[in-house]
């Protein structure tokens, strides 16, 4: 469903957000769990993206995700400045080429737990980096409205087994066994796991001139090249190294 894509062209998705290599490993990491996932589904045509990231980009990889698959795309989210810096990253994408064929649909949800404003139904639902903005207590609820809206739904968080990405990031995070405790009853279709482990500390911070020369210079795009092929090896390595590298564990429901 999904067609292959290198982490050097995610890296053009990852530039028009202000960020840089660590974001588009990420992204590649989720997109290759997604695509995964999607291939046996029918292809979705209404998608919601349920919660902007907290800190690193704007998602941009979904909103391609929603324009490789034809689907009308939602995004909620509670913060007004979320859905601004949403908006100026996807002008910056759309500058250098990319997704000039999908227009987001916002929304501004007076609760993310609960997301009172949404109305209608959808085939998918996608949050990353969001859920951990939640209590405990509102966690759960928000993995139930996700759930009532949409048939399949993919939830992304920071991994609390890796403090040096939580320490440095500055965020909250979710464990493994909290994720998979999250999944509705009824819904028996689920896959917990951990991913994102790029082979480069956390935390590095490179000027724009830097990000700039990345996207252009021949090294920088046989280092990305290489970059794939780690990725792709994550999810064969042992379970205790995954749980204190990942940066990001994720559940994916189906009804």
């Amino acid at each position: 469903m999904l067609k292959p894509i290198s982490i050097k062209s995610l890296y053009a998705l990852a530039l028009a957000e202000g960020e840089g290599v660590g974001t588009a490993y990420e992204y590649f990491a989720k997109r290759l769990v997604l695509g995964r996932w999607l291939r046996p589904q029918p292809r979705p045509a209404r998608i919601l993206i349920a919660g902007l990231p907290q800190k690193y980009g704007s998602s941009l990889d979904f909103l391609h995700l929603a324009e490789e698959l034809g689907a009308e795309l939602t995004v909620a989210d509670e913060r007004p400045q979320a859905l601004t810096k949403l908006q100026t990253s996807l002008q910056a994408a759309r500058q250098a080429g990319w997704l000039t064929q999908v227009s987001p649909r916002t929304c501004l949800v007076s609760s993310l737990a609960e997301l009172p404003e949404l109305t209608g139904s959808f085939d998918l639902v996608i949050t990353a980096e969001a859920m951990q903005r939640l209590t405990h207590e509102e966690r759960r609820p928000f993995v139930t409205c996700l759930t009532r809206l949409a048939p399949a739904a993919a939830l992304f968080a920071p991994n609390e087994d890796n403090p040096a990405h939580t320490r440095i990031s500055g965020l909250d995070g979710l464990t493994l066994s909290e994720m998979k405790g999250l999944a509705p009853r009824g819904w028996p279709r689920h896959r917990a796991d951990y991913i994102d482990m790029p082979p480069f500390p956390p935390g590095i911070i490179r000027s724009e001139a830097q990000r700039e020369q990345a996207n252009k210079g021949w090294l920088e795009a046989a280092a990305m090249w290489g970059l794939g092929y780690v990725a792709r090896l994550e999810r064969w390595l042992p379970t205790a190294i995954r749980r204190r590298q990942a940066h990001i564990v994720y559940l994916l429901l189906n009804s």
